[in-house]
């Protein structure tokens, strides 16, 4: 019998966004049962494509028009895209049915319609992604609607899957007297082609005076929980005679003259922001070419650009959280928030001998390879969808 997935949560199947709509365009792209069918929603702010519904390689994708709300945005497609479904499931009559929810953003709400799928023999898979009221971007009072949201959805779902180990065991342990059964499916990867020769990121780092093997990188949205302040602090104490080059979301970022004021890195020429980089193809060059990889991401589960890092660079450097280090584990090398510490851990890895660099490199590849390939995510979920559907 055909199994039906529904998937809410992403901006778009084939949406070049980020680490959900990346998820889910290799999810289904991966997938090898030809008795399921997967139905994804877009968001559009265009109004005259509300409702539109597009086949995209075979996967069911209504448009749905949600105005630009700023961080409000997502919680609105999320309100629109399950009402849709539910009038979709009645009106087409389809059985064998999981809701799969990417993100905890409608809270209290979700009892009220719990109860609605109960009624109709769907079952509801969370995927509560980080500890987004964790972040230090948001007022106390949007931390508060979070956590209660993050409660009131993993206490009325069927079953919850997190993207890291450290994750769930906080799902477990915070949330224990739900009883919802809670999985690890890890996020996926692939062992990415060398691209060392794009045309587009040479000529940008020609512009930047930025040589090869020259420089370490960071890449990654420009938000303080992903301690741009300590890397580049601590960087700037060292007496490395290579760039610290950053690739980020500048456009408008109320953070960067913050963090400006704050460590005058203006003052450091070796300190480079080179803006955002979309194509993938550029960025892999940034990638294979950079000396070592920084990453400060704390309030997350499995990143993305982290799992693309050891698929890339040879050399690894994590802010040591659980979920960071769950990944890296012998890989990388890790630093913390502590005064000097980032700073000896990069004069350190600066003394690498060319050996030990390629053979940090062959860990990092064999982790992708051992535990966060596609292939081996994907038949994960399609495992879980079938015994849930059984």
């Amino acid at each position: 019998m055909k199994k039906n997935i529904i998937i809410i949560g992403a901006r778009g199947y084939k949406y070049n966004y980020g680490g959900w709509e990346t998820f889910v365009t290799n999810l289904v792209s991966n997938y090898q049962d030809k008795d399921t069918c997967f139905y994804i929603p877009n968001l559009t702010h265009n109004k005259e494509e509300d409702l539109v519904v597009n086949n995209i390689d075979g996967v069911v994708s209504p448009s749905i028009y949600v105005p630009l709300q700023g961080f409000v945005t997502m919680f609105t497609f999320t309100i629109k895209a399950i009402k849709y479904y539910i009038k979709y499931i009645k009106e087409n009559n389809l059985e064998n049915v999981v809701l799969y929810i990417l993100g905890c953003r409608v809270g209290p709400m979700f009892l009220f319609w719990k109860k609605v799928f109960n009624k109709m023999g769907v079952k509801v898979i969370i995927n509560p992604d980080g500890l987004e009221w964790k972040r230090e971007k948001w007022s106390w009072w949007i931390k508060i609607c979070f956590k209660i949201s993050e409660r009131m959805m993993i206490k009325y779902s069927d079953y919850c899957v997190c993207d890291s180990k450290a994750i769930k065991e906080y799902i477990d342990k915070e949330y224990v007297k739900y009883h919802t059964p809670t999985f690890f499916i890890a996020y996926g990867s692939y062992l990415k082609k060398n691209v060392k020769n794009n045309s587009k990121a040479l000529e940008l780092m020609k512009s930047y005076n930025i040589k090869p093997y020259n420089y370490y990188l960071i890449v990654g949205r420009f938000i303080p929980e992903n301690n741009y302040e300590v890397m580049i602090r601590e960087f700037m104490k060292t007496k490395i005679n290579k760039d610290l080059v950053i690739i980020c979301n500048l456009e408008e970022n109320k953070f960067y003259e913050k963090l400006k004021e704050k460590t005058n890195f203006e003052a450091d020429k070796r300190i480079k922001f080179i803006g955002s980089v979309y194509d993938q193809d550029e960025l892999l060059t940034f990638r294979f070419l950079a000396y070592a990889y920084l990453h400060g991401h704390s309030a997350g589960g499995t990143n993305p650009s982290l799992l693309e890092a050891l698929s890339c660079t040879n050399v690894n450097i994590l802010f040591g959280v659980a979920y960071n280090k769950e990944v890296g584990l012998d890989s990388c090398f890790y630093f913390n928030k502590d005064e000097d510490n980032l700073k000896k851990v990069l004069n350190e890895v600066d003394k690498l001998s060319i050996d030990k660099q390629l053979e940090y490199g062959k860990l990092c590849k064999k982790r992708i390879k051992d535990e966060y390939t596609w292939d081996i995510v994907v038949n994960k979920y399609q495992e879980l969808f079938s015994d849930i559907l059984k």
